[in-house]
C-alpha cells in the first residue's frame, strides 16, 4: 500500500473509531432506550427506602443536644404540659417556631388520644413519621434524577442514599435541618422535572417554616426561572403566594403562643447575622471538621462529590461524546445548590453536622455523576488503547466500576452506621430501663422523682423516656460552663411568660443546679475519670447503686479508624468502652431490681 493510501486508511479508521465512540458514549437517559437497564421502579425504591429508614428510626441515636432540648422537649411540653425550655423559646428572643412543632404534634396528639401509649412509644411514633417523610422525598428525588441525568445516574444515587451513614443519621433527626433536607430534596427534584410552581412552594416551606437559610438552595431555581427563562411574573406570583400561604398561619400561631407579634424566621436571621457575636458562641471549628464529617458519613462518595465539577470538565475536554439534550439543565446550574451550600456553610466559623443535612441527597447525586464519568473515561481510554471490534455501550464494558463503587461505599456506610449504634446507643437503652421502672409500678407515682444529669446532660434523650409527668429532669453542676435549659411554666400561658435567668450569650446560669442529695436517680458515664465537679458517682457504692449499665465508647482511648467504622471481630480489640449507668440513690428505698450489668470491655 502506498504511503498516501496508508495515511488515508489510518485517517478513515480514526474517523470511524471516533464515530463509534460517539455512538457508545452517550447520555445515560439515552441508554434506557438502547439497553435493558435494570433499575428499581418508584414503588420498589420507596419500599426499600422505607425499610432502611425504619431501621434508622429504631437504631439511630440522638447525636445533637439541640434536637433534644429545642424540639423534643418543647414537643413534650405541648403534649403533656412539662418539658425543658431553652432561651430560644423565651418570648424575649422568640427564635423558634411553635408552628413547626405543631405540624408534628397534631398527628401525634391524635395517636395519643386514641391509644393512650407510653411516652416512649410516642417518641418512636414521631420517628416513624419522620422516616416516612424522608423516604417519600428520596423517591421523588430518585425519579427526578432519572429524568434529568438518566436512569444509570439515578440508580447509583439511589444505592448511595440507601447505604450512606449520613442518611441513616439525618433521616429521623427531629430537626428543622432534616425537614429542610426533605423539602429541598423535593424542590430540586421537581425542578429537574420542570415543575417550577411546586419547586417554589416547597422552597418557601423549607425556608420559612423550617430553616430560613435553606432559601440558598432555591437560588439556582430562581436563576433558571428569572434569567434563563425570563419568567419574572410567574416567579413573583408564586413566591408571593407561597409566602402568604406559609408565613401567614405561621405568624398567627407563633404570635398566639408567644403573646406578641412574632416572625420567627426573621428573629433567627437577625440573631445569626446582625448581632455582634452571631452564632459563634457555640461550636466553632476549622474546615477540616466538615471534610472529616463528610468522609465519615459518605466515605469515598463525598470525595467523588467534591471533584464532580473537575470530572465533568475533564470528560468534556477529552471524550468526544454528543452534547446533552437541549431539554436538560446545564451541569453548572443543576448541581449549583450543592456547591453554593458548601461554599457558604464551609466558610462559617460555627460548624455543626446538622448544617449539612439539606445537601446530603445532593452529595449522593454528585458522587453518582462522578462514578458515571469515571466509567465513560475508562471506556474512552480503553478504546484508544484497543480499538473496538464491534459497537458496545460503555455501561456494558464498565459495569464492574459501578458494582465496585456501590459495594465499597455500601460496606463503609453500613460499617459506619453500625459503629454509631454499637458505640453510642447506650443513653437510649439505659433510659428505656428508667421508663420501664416507672411504667411497671416499681416507683411511687404520688411524689416527684428527681432524675439528675451532670456531665451527661447533652446526651439525655428527652422527657419522652420518662414514664410520667412526676419525673423531673434536674441538672448537677459539672465542668460545662454554658447556659442550661429550665422547665417550661406549667400553665396555659406558659410559653408567653418571660422567665428570669435566660440570656442569649450562653452565660452560665447557677440557678439551674440541683442538690445531688435530693436526686432519686442519676444518669452518668463511667470512664474511670473524675474531677472535683464531675465525681464518679458510679464508684460511690455507699451512696448509689447501679441498676442498669450499657457499654459506651471511650473515644479518647480508642483507635480512630476502628471507632469510626465497625469491623467484625477486629474493632473490639482496638476500642475501649466505659459504662453508661443508671444509678439509684440508696437513701430512697424503692423496690428496684438490679439489671444484669454489662461489663465494659477494655482495649
Amino acid at each position: 500500500m502506498a504511503p498516501s493510501q496508508r495515511q488515508r486508511h489510518v485517517s478513515t479508521h480514526k474517523k470511524v473509531q471516533k464515530k463509534t465512540i460517539e455512538k457508545t458514549i452517550v447520555k445515560s437517559e439515552d441508554v434506557s432506550l438502547d439497553m435493558n437497564l435494570i433499575y428499581p421502579s418508584g414503588d420498589t425504591a420507596f419500599k426499600i427506602l422505607l425499610l432502611v429508614r425504619f431501621c434508622s428510626a429504631i437504631w439511630s441515636y440522638i447525636s445533637d443536644c439541640d434536637e433534644t432540648f429545642n424540639y423534643w422537649e418543647p414537643s413534650h411540653y405541648l403534649l403533656y404540659g412539662t418539658g425543658q425550655q431553652t432561651w430560644e423559646y423565651s418570648p424575649e428572643y422568640a427564635l423558634r417556631s411553635y408552628t413547626f412543632l405543631l405540624i408534628n404534634m397534631v398527628p401525634v396528639k391524635l395517636y395519643t388520644y386514641i391509644f393512650d401509649p407510653n411516652p416512649i412509644l410516642v417518641f418512636y411514633f414521631v420517628r416513624f413519621l419522620l422516616c416516612v417523610c424522608c423516604a417519600l422525598s428520596e423517591v421523588v428525588f430518585y425519579q427526578g434524577v432519572c429524568k434529568e441525568f438518566g436512569v444509570h445516574v439515578g440508580r447509583l444515587t439511589l444505592a448511595f442514599l440507601i447505604t450512606s451513614s449520613g442518611m441513616f443519621i439525618s433521616s429521623v433527626a427531629y430537626l428543622p435541618s432534616s425537614y429542610s433536607m426533605y423539602l429541598s430534596t423535593i424542590s430540586i427534584a421537581v425542578w429537574y422535572s420542570r415543575k417550577y410552581e411546586l419547586a417554589i412552594f416547597t422552597t418557601a416551606i423549607s425556608s420559612l417554616l423550617c430553616w430560613p437559610f435553606a432559601a440558598l438552595l432555591g437560588l439556582p431555581i430562581a436563576i433558571d426561572l428569572l434569567i434563563r427563562k425570563q419568567e419574572w411574573l410567574r416567579f413573583i406570583k408564586w413566591a408571593i403566594l407561597s409566602g402568604i400561604v406559609v408565613l401567614g398561619p405561621m405568624v398567627g400561631i407563633d404570635s398566639v403562643y408567644y403573646g406578641k407579634l412574632v416572625i420567627a424566621p426573621f428573629n433567627l436571621i437577625y440573631y445569626n447575622i446582625f448581632t455582634s457575636h452571631g452564632p459563634d458562641l457555640y461550636g466553632t471549628a476549622p474546615l477540616s471538621y466538615y471534610l472529616i464529617n463528610g468522609f465519615l458519613n459518605f466515605n469515598f462518595i463525598f470525595i467523588a462529590a467534591l471533584f464532580t465539577p473537575l470530572a465533568l470538565l475533564l470528560a468534556w475536554a477529552v471524550v468526544p461524546a454528543k452534547p446533552r439534550s437541549k431539554y436538560c439543565l446545564p451541569y453548572w446550574l443543576s448541581l449549583a445548590p450543592l456547591y453554593l451550600w458548601m461554599i457558604v456553610i464551609f466558610s462559617q466559623a460555627h460548624k455543626e453536622e446538622r448544617f449539612l443535612f439539606p445537601i446530603y441527597p445532593m452529595i449522593c447525586l454528585a458522587g453518582a455523576i462522578t462514578v458515571d464519568v469515571i466509567q465513560i473515561l475508562f471506556f474512552f481510554v480503553r478504546t484508544q488503547i484497543k480499538p473496538l471490534t464491534k459497537v458496545t455501550h460503555y455501561l456494558q464494558e464498565t459495569s464492574f466500576i459501578m458494582v465496585a463503587a456501590i459495594l465499597i461505599s455500601g460496606l463503609f456506610g453500613v460499617s459506619r452506621s453500625f459503629a454509631l449504634f454499637n458505640n453510642y446507643y447506650a443513653p437510649l437503652e439505659v433510659m428505656m430501663e428508667a421508663n420501664k421502672l416507672g411504667s411497671e409500678g416499681q416507683i411511687p407515682d404520688n411524689i416527684n422523682i428527681n432524675f439528675c444529669v451532670g456531665k451527661e446532660w447533652h446526651r439525655f434523650p428527652s422527657s419522652f423516656f420518662f414514664p410520667s409527668n412526676n419525673w423531673k429532669l434536674r441538672y448537677l453542676r459539672s465542668e460545662f460552663r454554658g447556659q442550661l435549659p429550665q422547665p417550661f411554666l406549667n400553665s396555659l400561658d406558659g410559653p408567653s411568660i418571660i422567665q428570669p435567668n435566660f440570656n442569649d450569650m450562653n452565660r452560665e446560669e447557677p440557678s439551674r443546679y440541683f442538690d445531688v442529695e435530693k436526686c432519686h436517680f442519676i444518669l452518668d458515664l463511667d470512664l474511670g475519670k473524675e474531677t472535683e465537679l464531675e465525681p464518679n458517682y458510679s464508684r460511690q457504692t455507699d451512696n448509689f447503686t447501679v441498676i442498669k449499665s450499657c457499654r459506651f465508647l471511650d473515644s479518647s482511648s480508642s483507635h480512630p479508624f476502628f471507632r469510626a467504622f465497625y469491623i467484625p471481630f477486629i474493632s473490639d480489640d482496638y476500642c475501649k468502652y466505659g459504662s453508661y449507668n443508671l444509678l439509684k440513690n440508696n437513701k430512697f428505698k424503692f423496690p428496684v431490681p438490679v439489671s444484669k450489668i454489662n461489663t465494659p470491655k477494655t482495649a
